[in-house]
């Protein structure tokens, strides 16, 4: 099965740029209820997924320097990166996709020039996987 009947196109994913601020990403995660999101390059290139502990941990490690007050002083690009979740290629194949997403709330898709085309979810993997097993089960019935 191809992978692009998972994705979860761009334009409807809540993403940030590496010059975001540190206020305007804490703003979108709140909005829209994630507790992360990706982040892109000005080439429209996956960059890598921060996660509200970076936020905080970056926050805590400034030694009271970065605060909720002046994080619009901040930018995205200097806070480092806990986790390292990896994109998956628009012609990858199922295994590849489902051995992501077992260790990754979603996984950012990109396509042959590493350009970000959106995201699959991991709730969309488990639903692709149960109704395989279901399948199978009814077959051997």
């Amino acid at each position: 099965m191809n992978i692009a009947f998972f994705l979860l196109p761009k334009q409807e994913v809540a993403c940030v740029t590496l010059d975001s601020t540190l206020r305007q990403t804490l703003e979108r995660m709140e909005y829209h209820r994630y507790t992360a999101v990706p982040i892109l390059n000005r080439n429209g290139e996956y960059a890598g997924t921060v996660t509200e502990g970076d936020l905080l941990w970056y926050m805590k490690d400034s030694d009271g320097k970065v605060t909720f007050e002046n994080a619009s002083k901040y930018l995205l690009k200097d806070v480092p990166l806990r986790m390292n979740n990896l994109p998956v290629s628009i012609d990858a194949d199922m295994e590849d996709l489902i051995n992501l997403a077992k260790v990754q709330n979603f996984v950012p898709v990109v396509d042959d020039m590493n350009r970000f085309i959106g995201i699959v979810r991991r709730s969309q993997v488990i639903e692709y996987c149960e109704k395989f097993v279901s399948r199978q089960s009814q077959e051997t019935l």
